[in-house]
């Protein structure tokens, strides 16, 4: 499904009083998946990208500014990293700055993109348990296209990508699109995520947050359901949709 000017405008209306919303829906209408991290183990791609870049620019990065960038949007990672090696932070270096680690990654994911275990499988059960489906990335559009290939088999009835949203995680507005996108309510949403960011855009825009395997401690918190494995969501949407009896 095509982000349309309109629905994003229409997102960006609401936005703030929809954010609000907590209500979680016993069985979801609709499951909003995060990318990175959550369905595909590209994250430490986009760290040796950052490295190696650093590197060519003159100054390594150390891990006290690594550190520093986890879970930042790309907007201050690129700051940061120029700021650190000296780049002048202008709107046009730190756009090229980013074009070049994202064609990095990009040529990378081609030769091969590391999906998780049970990712494929995972998203088309919790769509057979009568659940809609979205991708809600900050990852760029062309990191995207390339990820939703090696996924064939996993279908997502929308897309949103860091293009589609003017304000990103931890900003709800990813995921407001999501819903919006779907035509569901953001409580009816279930949100699988494994950043501190990302749990904090789905919680903000009114979903329920399940925590990915993989999560980092840090995105941790009251309310939010830790998976032990991704088939684990498609049990848990299953046994929510079954009629009680």
């Amino acid at each position: 499904m095509a982000v349309t000017p309109e629905a994003r405008g229409a997102v960006e209306a609401d936005a703030a009083e929809r954010a609000g919303s907590t209500e979680a829906a016993v069985a979801p209408r609709a499951v909003l998946w995060d990318m990175d991290g959550t369905l595909v183990d590209t994250e430490p791609l986009w760290g040796v990208a950052l490295d190696e870049v650093a590197a060519e620019l003159g100054r390594p990065l150390d891990q006290a500014v690594r550190d520093a960038m986890t879970g930042t949007d790309d907007r201050t990672t690129m700051r940061m990293l120029a700021e650190y090696t000296g780049v002048a932070v202008t709107g046009a270096r730190l756009d090229a700055l980013h074009e070049r680690i994202v064609d990095r990654v990009t040529g990378v994911l081609r030769d091969s993109v590391p999906v998780l275990e049970g990712a494929v499988e995972a998203v088309r059960g919790v769509r057979a348990a009568g659940a809609a489906t979205a991708l809600v990335t900050s990852s760029p559009r062309k990191v995207t296209e390339v990820v939703l290939e090696a996924l064939a088999g996993a279908e997502f009835d929308a897309v949103v990508t860091a293009e589609d949203v003017e304000r990103r995680k931890p900003d709800p507005l990813p995921y407001l699109l999501g819903a919006e996108l779907l035509g569901v309510a953001p409580g009816d949403c279930w949100a699988v995520e494994d950043s501190p960011s990302g749990a904090e855009a789905a919680e903000r825009a009114g979903c329920r947050v399940l925590l990915a395997p993989g999560a980092l401690p840090t995105a941790h918190g009251p309310g939010r359901t830790r998976l032990a494995a991704l088939s684990t969501l498609v049990g848990l949407a299953e046994a929510a949709a079954r009629p009680v009896t």
